[in-house]
C-alpha cells in the first residue's frame, strides 16, 4: 500500500546505512528527472524544483525537512519552499517503479557578505618608498566560503586572487592579505579588494560581488634625478631647470665658485642670475635624502674663439 511504501521510505531514511542497501537505484537508473538539476539559492529566497518521470509507477514524492511532498501516483511533483533558511537541507525525489529509487538535489544556498573591509596592517599615515607594507582585506558573514574568491585590485589591475578550501555551508568570516613594496609611481595609487562568488552555471550571472571601498596611498620618497649631469651649451638664454619630484616637497641649494649669493629656487635663468661658463652643482633635500645633480655650462665653440674669457650678461643679470 501507498502507507506501506512510505513508512519503508522514512524508515531508510532514519536508518541511513540500511537506506544504502534498500534503495539501491543509482542517478542514472533511477527513472525520475529533476529540473533544474541544481538548486542555487540566496539566503531567504524562494526555491521550486520539479521532479518528473515518464515511467508508470507506484507512487512519488518529495524528501526534505522544509517543502516535502507526500507520495502521489502524479507523474509531475514540484519542491518548493518560499523562505529557504536552512543551510543544510538535502532533499531528494523518490519513485516506487519495479524498485525504489532516490535523486538527491545538489542546493547550494549563497549570502553575499555583510561587509567588504580593507586596510594597512600595523601602520597608519604616509607609506615610505621601498618599504615592505600588508595590506588586509576581511570579508563578514559570507556563504559558502568554497564558492569564494577575494580579488585584489591597484587601480584597474588585478594583483592577487585567493580561494577557500574549506567545506563550510554557513556564513563565516574570512581574511586575506596582500605584501606590496610601494615606489613613487605608486603615489596616489589606489587599492581595493572584492568578494565573489562563483556559483556555476546554475547561479546568477555575473556572479555576485561586493567590493571593499579605496584605500589611497599617500607615498613618501626621497628626491631623485633621472640623470646626475647635464651638460648645456651656453647662448643668449641658459636656464637650469634641477626640478625634482619628491615627497615631502625637497628645499634646493645650489653651489659654484660662481655665485655669489645663496639660492633656493629649484630652477636659475640667466636673466635673473649671472651664469658664467662652469660647474654648477643642485641638491634637492627632504626629510629622506637627497640628491645632486650637475649642471655644466660650457661656451659655443665659435664665441669661446672669438671671445677667450668673456662672460655674457643678460639685461636681467645681479
Amino acid at each position: 500500500s501507498q502507507v506501506c511504501i512510505k513508512y519503508f521510505v522514512h524508515l531508510c531514511v532514519l536508518l541511513k546505512k540500511s537506506f544504502l542497501f534498500c534503495l539501491t537505484g543509482t542517478r542514472a537508473e533511477c527513472p525520475v528527472q529533476l529540473n533544474p538539476q541544481r538548486a542555487v539559492v540566496r539566503y531567504g529566497d524562494s526555491v521550486a524544483v520539479n521532479c518528473s518521470t515518464s515511467v508508470p509507477h507506484q507512487g512519488m514524492g518529495w524528501e526534505a525537512s522544509e517543502g516535502a511532498v507526500t507520495m502521489t501516483r502524479d507523474s509531475l511533483i514540484t519542491w518548493r519552499v518560499s523562505n529557504l533558511i536552512e543551510w543544510d537541507i538535502q532533499p531528494y525525489c523518490y519513485i516506487n517503479h519495479e524498485e525504489q529509487c532516490q535523486v538527491e538535489l545538489p542546493v547550494t544556498i549563497y549570502k553575499t557578505p555583510d561587509s567588504v573591509s580593507i586596510s594597512i596592517v600595523n601602520h597608519r599615515g604616509p607609506m615610505i618608498e621601498g618599504k615592505q607594507y600588508e595590506l588586509q582585506c576581511d570579508v563578514h558573514d559570507v556563504a559558502p566560503v568554497q564558492n569564494l574568491t577575494v580579488k585584489w585590485y591597484k587601480g584597474q589591475t588585478l594583483l592577487n586572487q585567493t580561494t577557500f578550501t574549506e567545506d563550510n555551508k554557513t556564513p563565516v568570516n574570512e581574511t586575506t592579505t596582500l605584501l606590496i613594496r610601494p615606489d613613487r609611481a605608486d603615489d596616489g595609487a589606489q587599492y581595493r579588494c572584492e568578494a565573489e562568488l562563483e556559483l556555476g552555471a546554475e547561479g546568477p550571472q555575473p556572479p555576485p560581488k561586493e567590493t571593499s571601498g579605496r584605500l589611497n596611498v599617500e607615498l613618501n620618497y626621497k628626491p631623485k634625478h633621472s640623470n646626475s649631469t647635464e651638460t648645456i651649451i651656453k647662448n643668449d638664454e641658459v636656464t637650469l631647470n634641477c626640478t625634482v619630484k619628491a615627497n615631502p616637497a625637497p628645499k634646493y641649494t645650489w653651489h659654484s665658485e660662481h655665485l655669489k649669493e645663496e639660492i633656493s629656487s629649484s630652477v636659475l635663468q640667466s636673466s635673473t642670475v649671472l651664469l658664467s661658463p662652469g660647474n654648477y652643482t643642485c641638491t634637492a633635500t627632504n626629510s629622506l635624502g637627497s640628491d645632486s645633480k650637475v649642471f655644466i655650462i660650457k661656451w659655443l665653440e665659435s664665441q669661446r674663439r672669438a671671445r677667450p674669457g668673456f662672460i655674457i650678461k643678460s639685461t636681467g643679470g645681479l
